[in-house]
C-alpha cells in the first residue's frame, strides 16, 4: 500500500515540473503540422487545376482537425503562460492527450492513396422530381423537415391513398437531405415493396453500406452486423418506401438502443405505420380544387393559356381526376397537345361513365389502387369496401347506418350481441380508413346541431371498386333516372342492385327481372309511388329490400313469397298504408316501419321468431295486438311510437333487448323495466319517455335518436305516482329532460341516482314550478372528506350542456344552507360546461358567482333570455355573500364564443370588473338598457385597443342604438374599435 502511494506521489511530482518540457514537445509537434497543412493546401491547389477532381472527404475532415488542433493548443498555451489558477497537473495530463492526438493527424496526413477523386468516382444518386410544388405539398415538406432535424422525433410515418404523391413527397426531402451535412450524407433509401422479403432488404442495406452478406444465411447473424455497420455511421436517415407489412427494425440491424438515426416510412396504411413504430404520422391529402388544377396545367401546357371553351371543359376533367395528382398528371399527358375541343369533350365523356374507362388511367391509374384493394386479405374487409360503392359519388355515409346495413346484409362474422357487431363494423371501417381506401368525415344534423362521423370514398378509389363488382353490381344512383333500367340490364347474376337517390316513379306492370341471385335491391330515396306483384317473381333470394324514404303507398303481395327475405326497410314512407302478411318471412330479422303512415303492425309479425330490430318509431301505431312482442325472444333492438305506452308485461320479458325507444307509462312501469334487465344487459341505445311531454316529441327527433336519454314528463316524478322503490337509472346516461315532472326545490337531492350518473352531458330543465336551483351546498359540522364531497357533484363535472326553461321559481345554479364567510366551490364543478342556457326563469337575480368562473374554462355559448329580475351575470364576492374567490377585477373566459343576453330588463351589470375573451365571436344583445358598460377587454395592439381577435359581430336591435352609443369604457377609443362589428337589426 504504502508503495502504491509513493507511485502516485512520484507521478504527481513529475507531471508538475514537466510542464514546461512537455509544452515544448507538443509545440514543435504543432509546428511539424502546420507546415504538413500548408503543403496540403498547395498540393490541393494544384491538383485541382485538373478537370474532374475535386478533394476526398476525409481530405476535407483531416484540413478541419488541423484548424480546430492549432486552436486547442493557442489555448492551452495562454493558460500555462497566464499562470491559470487551472492546476499545473491537469494542464500537463491535457498536453500529454493533445501530443498523441497531434501525432495521429500527423500520421493521418500522408495520404499515401492520393487526396482527390474523380468527380465521376463521387456523382450522388439523387431523384428527379416534380418541379411544380403546390402549398400543400410544401407544408407537408416543412413538417417532415422539421421533425429530422429536430431531436424529439427519430421516426415518421407519411401514408396515404395510392397515387397521392407520398414517394414524389419523400424523394424531395431525400435530395434535399443529401444537401445536409449533419447526416454526413448518410442518406439511404430502399424500396421495400409488395413482394420484397427480410433477406433481400437485408441484401440492399448491405450493399449501401459496402458490407457483404453474401457468406452469411442467419438472419440473426446477418442483422447482427447490419447493426454494426450501421452504427459506425453514427448519424444516418433511413428512408423505407412502399412500406406494406410491417416488420421488426432489430431485423435489419436498427436496435431500440440505436441513436443517431432517423427514419422515414412510407405506406398506404396508418396501420403499418404505427407497427413499423413510428412516432409522429402525416397523411397525405388529396390536392383542393385550386391546386389539382395548377398542377395540371403545369403539365398540360406549361403555363400556356387554353382556349375558354376548352379551359371549362378542362376544369371538368381536373374535377373528375378529385385531386388526385396521380390522376391529373396523367390525364395531363394524354391531352397534351390536344387542341380540338371534340377530343376534350370526348374525354370529359369517357371519365363521366368511368374515371378508370379511359385507357391511360386504366394503365397507369387503376393498378396502382387495386394493389390497396388486392391487400385487404380479409374477404370481409373486401365485402364491406365493396358495399360502400352502392352509395351515390361524394356521399357522405353515416356511420351508425353503414354499419347497420352491413349486419342487415350478413357481411360480418356473426356475434351475439347488437352492440359486438357494431364494435366489429366500427373496427372494419377503422382499418379501411387506415389503409386510405375510405376517408373519415363529419356529418352535420342541422335539427339538434349535432355532428356525427362518418365515411366517404374517394372519386377513383369508388370507380376502382364499381370495375370490380361489374359483374355483380349494378349501380346507377344519384343520376336522375325517372325509370328503372331496361330488363336486358338486370343480368342473371347479379348480385346488388342500387338505383337509390334517384327520380324513379313508378315501375312498369311488366317488368319482372330474372335475377335470382340477387341479394340486395336498394330503391330508397325515389318518389316511387307504386310496385306491381310481378316485379319481385324472379327474385325470391332477396335478402335485403330498402325502399326508405319513398312514397309508396302499398306494397305488392309478392313481397309475402320473399322467405329468405333477412331485411325490409321502409323506413320515411310516410305515404304508406299498407304491408301484406309477413309471417312466411321466416328469415327476416330486421323490420323497419319508422315514421311510415302504417297503423297497426303488419299481420304475422308475432311468428317471426328470428326477428331482432323492429323499429315502429314515427309511425301511426297506437297498440300492439297482446302476445306480439311476447314471442320475439330473440328481439334486441325495438323502437315504438309516442302515441303508444311500451306494453311492460311483454317487453320486460324481452332478455336480450339491447336498443329500445318510446314512451312508459309511469316511473313504476319503467323501474318494473329495469328490474328484468339481465345482469349483464345493459341498454347500449334508447331514447325513453316516462309519461306524457310535449319536450319529447319535439326534441327527439331523428338526429337525436341515438343518444342515451330519458324524458321524465308530466307528474312523472311526482311523489305518489313514482311506485314505492327508488328512481332506476342507467348507469350510461348522457341525456336527460325534466318536463313539468314534479321535481323539488333541488334537482340533485330530489334524485339521488344521478350522483352515479358519471355519463351525463346533457341537461334540459323546464315548466318545473318547484325547481330552485340544481346543486346544493352546505357548510358541516364535521366536513365532508375532499373525496366524498367530489364525488357526490361527480355528474356535474362532466356536465356539457344545462338548459333551464320556464322556471318560476328557480333562484340560481347553486345555493348554500348557510352563507360561509369564505369557501371554496368544489373542485371541477361545471368544469366541462360548454352551453348554458336560461329563459324565462322569472325569480333569478344573479346568474354566476364570480367564485364559479375559474371552473367554465370550457364554456362556449352563454344565453340568457327573458329573466325579469335578472340584475348581474356575474356577481362579484361582496355581492355574492362571500363565495370565496380571490379579490381580482379580471377574470378570463377562454373559449367563449357566443354571449346572448336578451330582454333583461333589470339587468344592471354584466360584471364590475373586466371579462378577457379572444375566443368570442358573436354578441347578440337587446334589452339591458339599464347596463352602463360591456365589460369585455379589448386587447393591446401598437399600443392601441384592438378587437378580440376571434370576433365577427356584434347584433343590436335598431332601438338599442342610443343605449350602445353611450356605454361607458374603460379603454380609449373602444366605441370606434368595435363600430365596424355592429350590426343592427330592424324590428
Amino acid at each position: 500500500m504504502g508503495d502504491m502511494l509513493a507511485n502516485v506521489l512520484v507521478n504527481v511530482a513529475s507531471d508538475y515540473y514537466n510542464l514546461e518540457k512537455k509544452m515544448q514537445n507538443l509545440k514543435r509537434k504543432v509546428e511539424l503540422l502546420s507546415c504538413q497543412e500548408a503543403d496540403m493546401v498547395a498540393r490541393l491547389r494544384e491538383e485541382e487545376r485538373h478537370l474532374g477532381k475535386r478533394p476526398k472527404s476525409v481530405v476535407k475532415y483531416w484540413l478541419s482537425e488541423v484548424v480546430s488542433k492549432q486552436k486547442e493548443f493557442e489555448s492551452l498555451e495562454a493558460q500555462v503562460n497566464q499562470n491559470s489558477r487551472i492546476s499545473r497537473v491537469t494542464l500537463t495530463k491535457r498536453a500529454d492527450e493533445m501530443i498523441e492526438e497531434v501525432t495521429g493527424l500527423l500520421d493521418q496526413g500522408i495520404f499515401s492513396e492520393g487526396v482527390l477523386l474523380d468527380v465521376s468516382e463521387t456523382i450522388e444518386e439523387k431523384f428527379v422530381t416534380v418541379e411544380w410544388r403546390g402549398q400543400s405539398f410544401k407544408e407537408n415538406l416543412e413538417t417532415i423537415w422539421i421533425s429530422l432535424l429536430g431531436n424529439e422525433v427519430s421516426s415518421i410515418g407519411v401514408y396515404g391513398m395510392g397515387g397521392v404523391g407520398k414517394t414524389t413527397l419523400a424523394q424531395c426531402i431525400y435530395n434535399e437531405l443529401k444537401n445536409e451535412t449533419s447526416f454526413c450524407k448518410n442518406i439511404f433509401w430502399f424500396t421495400v415493396s409488395q413482394d420484397s422479403n427480410i433477406y433481400k432488404l437485408q441484401n440492399d442495406i448491405g450493399k449501401a453500406l459496402n458490407l457483404d452478406l453474401s457468406g452469411e444465411d442467419d438472419e440473426y447473424k446477418r442483422a447482427a452486423k447490419l447493426g454494426w455497420a450501421l452504427e459506425r455511421k453514427k448519424r444516418f436517415v433511413l428512408v423505407l418506401d412502399d412500406v406494406w407489412t410491417p416488420f421488426l427494425l432489430q431485423r435489419i440491424g436498427i436496435s431500440p438502443s440505436l441513436h443517431g438515426f432517423k427514419m422515414i416510412v412510407i405506406s398506404r396504411s396508418l396501420e403499418v405505420c404505427r407497427n413499423m413504430e413510428c412516432q409522429n404520422y402525416l397523411k397525405v391529402e388529396v390536392l383542393s380544387d385550386e391546386e389539382a388544377w395548377k398542377l395540371f396545367m403545369n403539365k398540360l401546357s406549361y403555363g400556356k393559356r387554353l382556349p375558354p371553351k376548352v379551359k371549362k371543359i378542362a376544369r371538368e376533367v381536373v374535377k373528375k381526376c378529385a385531386g388526385l395528382p396521380l390522376a391529373i398528371i396523367t390525364m395531363a399527358g394524354s391531352l397534351r397537345g390536344v387542341v380540338d375541343i371534340h377530343d376534350w369533350r370526348d374525354a370529359l365523356e369517357e371519365l363521366k361513365e368511368s374515371c378508370v374507362g379511359r385507357d391511360v388511367m386504366e394503365d397507369d391509374v387503376f393498378p396502382i389502387l387495386l394493389s390497396s384493394f388486392n391487400r385487404l386479405r380479409d374477404p370481409i374487409l373486401k365485402h364491406c369496401f365493396l358495399y360502400c360503392s352502392l352509395y351515390p359519388e361524394d356521399q357522405s355515409i353515416d356511420r351508425h347506418e353503414l354499419i347497420s346495413n352491413f349486419i342487415s346484409e350478413g357481411l360480418m362474422e356473426r356475434r351475439r350481441s347488437r352492440q359486438a357487431y357494431f364494435d366489429q363494423g366500427h373496427k372494419i371501417l377503422n382499418k379501411l380508413e387506415n389503409v386510405c381506401l375510405l376517408e373519415r368525415c363529419e356529418i352535420s344534423y342541422p335539427v339538434d346541431q349535432s355532428v356525427n362521423l362518418g365515411v366517404k370514398m374517394h372519386d377513383l378509389i369508388r370507380d376502382m371498386a364499381l370495375k370490380i363488382t361489374k359483374d355483380d353490381y349494378m349501380v346507377k344512383t344519384g343520376l336522375q333516372l325517372k325509370e328503372i333500367p331496361e330488363e336486358q340490364e338486370w343480368k342473371e347474376d347479379l348480385v346488388k342492385v342500387s338505383l337509390m337517390w334517384n327520380r324513379i316513379e313508378v315501375i312498369s306492370r311488366v317488368t319482372s327481372p330474372k335475377c335470382p341471385k340477387l341479394s340486395t335491391l336498394l330503391l330508397r330515396l325515389n318518389p316511387l309511388k307504386s310496385i306491381p306483384d310481378s316485379f319481385f317473381l324472379q327474385m325470391r333470394g332477396l335478402h335485403v329490400l330498402n325502399l326508405s324514404d319513398t312514397v309508396i303507398e302499398y306494397l305488392p303481395n309478392s313481397i309475402s313469397d320473399l322467405e329468405e327475405l333477412n331485411a325490409l326497410l321502409l323506413n320515411g314512407c310516410q305515404n304508406l298504408v299498407f304491408v301484406p302478411p309477413l309471417g312466411n318471412l321466416k328469415a327476416l330479422k330486421e323490420l323497419d316501419l319508422s315514421h311510415t303512415g302504417i297503423k297497426e303492425i303488419p299481420q304475422g309479425v308475432e311468428s317471426l321468431t328470428n326477428l331482432k330490430c323492429l323499429d315502429t318509431i314515427g309511425s301511426r301505431i297506437e297498440t300492439i295486438t297482446t302476445g306480439t312482442l311476447q314471442g320475439l325472444s330473440l328481439l334486441q333492438h325495438l323502437t315504438l311510437p309516442q302515441r303508444m305506452t311500451i306494453p311492460i308485461e311483454e317487453v320486460a320479458g324481452l332478455k336480450q333487448l339491447e336498443e329500445i325507444k318510446g314512451k312508459f307509462r309511469s316511473m313504476h312501469d319503467f323501474n318494473i323495466f329495469m328490474k328484468s334487465r339481465p345482469r349483464d344487459g345493459q341498454l347500449n341505445i334508447y331514447n325513453i319517455q316516462i309519461g306524457d311531454s310535449v319536450a319529447y316529441l319535439y326534441k327527439t327527433g331523428l338526429a337525436k335518436a341515438r343518444t342515451f336519454g330519458i324524458t321524465f314528463g308530466i307528474d312523472s316524478l311526482k311523489k305518489g305516482e313514482r311506485g314505492k322503490d327508488k328512481i332506476m337509472l342507467p348507469r350510461n346516461i348522457e341525456s336527460m329532460e325534466f318536463d313539468r315532472c314534479g321535481l323539488c326545490s333541488c334537482l340533485f337531492n330530489d334524485i339521488l341516482q344521478l350522483n352515479t350518473a358519471t355519463e351525463l352531458k346533457h341537461c334540459y330543465v323546464e315548466n318545473e314550478d318547484g325547481i330552485e336551483f340544481i346543486v346544493r351546498l352546505s357548510l358541516e359540522k364535521e366536513p365532508m372528506a375532499e373525496e366524498e364531497a367530489q364525488s357526490s357533484l361527480m355528474p356535474l363535472h362532466y356536465l356539457e350542456n344545462l338548459t333551464l326553461e320556464s322556471l318560476p321559481n328557480f333562484i340560481g345554479l347553486i345555493w348554500w344552507d348557510v352563507v360561509p364567510p369564505v369557501a371554496s366551490l368544489p373542485r371541477g364543478l361545471f368544469s366541462h360546461l360548454r352551453f348554458l342556457m336560461i329563459w324565462n326563469c322569472v325569480k333569478i337575480k344573479k346568474l354566476l358567482p364570480r367564485s364559479l368562473i375559474p371552473n367554465l374554462h370550457n364554456l362556449e355559448k352563454l344565453s340568457v333570455y327573458s329573466c325579469a329580475k335578472m340584475e348581474e351575470i356575474i356577481g362579484d364576492d361582496e355581492s355574492d355573500g362571500g363565495f370565496g374567490a380571490e379579490s381580482s377585477t379580471v377574470i378570463t373566459l377562454p373559449r367563449l364564443k357566443f354571449l346572448e343576453l336578451y330582454n333583461l330588463p333589470e339587468l344592471k351589470s354584466i360584471y364590475k370588473g373586466t371579462i378577457i375573451c379572444e375566443s368570442i365571436k358573436v354578441i347578440f344583445i337587446r334589452g339591458i338598457k339599464k347596463v352602463k358598460k360591456v365589460p369585455l377587454f379589448l386587447p393591446p395592439l401598437n399600443g392601441q385597443p384592438s378587437p378580440p381577435p376571434s370576433l365577427i359581430k356584434i347584433r343590436l336591435w335598431e332601438n338599442d342604438k342610443g343605449w350602445w352609443e353611450s356605454l361607458e369604457w374603460d379603454q380609449p377609443n373602444a366605441y370606434s374599435v368595435l363600430h365596424p362589428f355592429v350590426d343592427y337589426l330592424s324590428i
